[in-house]
């Protein structure tokens, strides 16, 4: 068999076939994040539980799916994409049909453990699978596997609430619970290994190391903590603002104000969150694409400041309705590319043999950003809204300046001196090696 066969039947040998079904195994698991917001004022009008106990269950999902990741990436560096993808799509199935029964709130929390370990298990895979399947568009590649999970919801969000206005909400957890499942299910089948050749070589221009390094050994270098704290850095600003758009529309007055786009007249801030999600989907391939072509710090430092400067903007001239929708635009559109710029850049600079654990290593920054989040309710109760976009606005401006004029040489200068030590930082021993 050829070095660069899939383990798969041959018309799913094709990578470009492998990232078409990695996206759609994304798009299948957004619900469980994406569509929650649905369920929560039916399980409040049914059992009476207040509204914090229940968005707790979402905090659990969130924390669950994002930690978890770096060993569910390590079992697909060691045994393939299929089992993993196998297993999270019969948790991400279980977790809505627990749901559907749950009568008390320990069993909703579990059931949000189940889920999170659900979507992990699909998010580290195919984002994995991605960076391994393209290192000539690493960027590109984990960009439109990223803006799979974010369109999914999309597709079925207006379908989820009508089912839950017909038939209840436990009917539609337990329907759309037992499809979904089945349906990763079904393409987990057609997964295949990716072999460590033949894809491709990255561009030249980009700085790309020799080595494969493990999850381990990747910790114990400065420049993977100087990603993990740019990660954190832009994740936590733009999750401070964005968190926060429905509050600030309100306290605005703008919440509830028609606004008219293409011949659809809605609330404003229905409308702003409708375009933001359009943006934060597009954002992930296009400037995959462009860090792909330009550099991943270069793009960094482009879209970051952009993200900066947008929150200036939202913050001075927000009162505006069009000004107020077309700022959280590009909030969103200069935020949501980190799921696609990070995974890129952890992959180049550590190598592609173990990318999935390595990137769900980095993965958890997402989590570390979002125990930071509550400082924007703090900042709002003692400085307003202001505060919180003059914070969040300078971490990323500083995000951004650090990644041309720090991370960049740091990165450069490592990789042009790992070539002398390729033999002394080389794989572990073939006895621990995954195969």
């Amino acid at each position: 068999m050829d070095g660069s066969a899939l383990q798969t039947p041959a018309f799913w040998k094709n990578r470009w076939c492998q990232l078409v079904i990695g996206m759609l195994c994304m798009a299948l698991i957004a619900n469980l994040q994406y569509a929650w917001t649905l369920f929560v004022a039916p399980i409040h009008a049914k059992h009476g539980w207040n509204r914090a106990e229940i968005q707790l269950a979402f905090s659990i999902f969130v924390i669950t799916e994002t930690w978890l990741v770096p060993i569910e990436g390590y079992l697909v560096d060691r045994f393939g994409p299929r089992p993993v993808v196998a297993v999270g799509a019969l948790f991400a199935g279980v977790a809505w049909v627990m749901d559907s029964l749950a009568s008390s709130l320990p069993v909703l929390y579990a059931a949000a453990v189940i889920a999170g370990i659900g979507a992990g298990c699909v998010y580290g895979t195919c984002v994995g699978n991605a960076l391994k399947l393209f290192p000539d568009r690493r960027g590109l590649a984990a960009g439109l596997t990223a803006a799979g999970f974010g369109a999914g919801a999309a597709v079925t969000v207006i379908p989820i609430a009508n089912m839950i206005v017909r038939a209840g909400y436990e009917h539609t957890f337990f329907f759309f619970g037992i499809v979904q499942g089945a349906c990763i299910l079904a393409l987990a089948l057609l997964l295949g290994k990716p072999a460590l050749r033949g894809y491709g070589a990255p561009k030249r221009k980009l700085a790309v190391t020799k080595i494969d390094y493990t999850a381990k050994q990747m910790v114990r270098t400065p420049v993977f903590w100087m990603i993990y704290v740019s990660f954190v850095a832009v994740a936590a600003g733009g999750l401070m603002a964005t968190a926060q758009i429905g509050p600030i529309a309100k306290d605005l007055g703008l919440a509830r104000i028609p606004m008219t786009l293409f011949g659809m007249t809605l609330p404003l801030l229905t409308m702003t969150l409708s375009i933001d999600n359009l943006c934060n989907g597009l954002t992930r391939p296009l400037c995959g694409f462009l860090s792909d072509r330009i550099g991943r710090e270069n793009t960094m430092f482009i879209v970051f400041i952009g993200e900066g400067l947008a929150l200036l903007g939202l913050m001075q001239y927000g009162t505006n309705p069009y000004a107020f929708m077309t700022f959280a635009a590009f909030i969103f559109l200069c935020w949501g590319e980190i799921f696609s710029i990070f995974p890129a850049i952890c992959a180049d600079t550590f190598g592609s043999k173990f990318a999935a654990g390595n990137a769900g290593v980095l993965y958890t920054a997402k989590g570390t950003a979002s125990l930071l989040v509550p400082l924007a309710s703090i900042l709002a109760s003692t400085g307003g809204w202001n505060a919180v976009f003059l914070v969040a606005a300078s971490i990323t401006i500083v995000a951004g300046v650090s990644a041309k004029f720090l991370l960049a040489p740091m990165r450069a200068r490592w990789l042009e001196a790992q070539g002398a030590e390729e033999s002394f930082v080389a794989a572990p021993r073939p006895s621990t090696m995954p195969h």
